[in-house]
């Protein structure tokens, strides 16, 4: 059994107020009449942002593929915001990158672009058909997601999670944590 858990959501809610001094040597600028974006905020507006997991994510590993093992699983992300400009979901692994199982280690994949798991490796991706293009997580904060918005009706994003291994990785329960951040954009 692998065991991806969402230990935090950590969600920084922004609250816009904008306030304008105008002094009469300054010069002010003005779009031209018809041109920007209307009726999506008002001044003063308090962006919102609501976030929701779909809980752990476990999946047993499939042996059929000798001489490795794959595994799959995935969780949603849901968004729900009045921030006009979006939003950004951020991944890491703040106690560590490896699954672990006792002192028995996969590792966070190397990939820094999509592409397949080494072995004995885990990875994500944000596509729950892709199981052959992955990414690795750091424990640092890492972009996954930027999405123009608002989107006051919502937006999911499914993170999907992969391993391989190698018939010779003792079997059991592997887990790692993971801390998702959802901010708000602003122009």
């Amino acid at each position: 059994m692998f065991t991806v858990k969402p230990c935090h959501i950590i969600c920084a809610v922004l609250l816009l107020a904008v306030s304008f001094f105008a002094q009469a040597t300054q010069p002010v600028a003005a779009s031209p009449f018809g041109q920007g974006q209307f009726g999506i905020g008002q001044f003063g507006d308090r962006t919102s942002l609501i976030v929701s997991l779909g809980g752990d994510v476990s999946f047993t590993a499939d042996n059929s593929g000798f001489p490795t093992i794959k595994g799959y699983g995935s969780h949603t992300i849901d968004v729900t915001s009045t921030a006009v400009a979006g939003y950004s979901i951020y991944a890491y692994c703040p106690s560590g990158t490896s699954m672990s199982n006792g002192s028995n280690m996969l590792a966070a994949s190397a990939n820094t672009s999509a592409g397949p798991l080494a072995s004995n490796t885990w990875g994500y991706n944000t596509s729950a058909a892709d199981h052959t293009n992955y990414l690795g997580l750091s424990s640092t904060p890492q972009l996954v997601k930027t999405a123009a918005g608002p989107y006051e009706s919502g937006d999911s994003t499914t993170m999907q999670y992969g391993i391989l291994t190698d018939f010779q990785k003792p079997p059991g329960s592997y887990s790692v944590d993971v801390v998702y951040t959802v901010v708000p954009l602003n122009e």
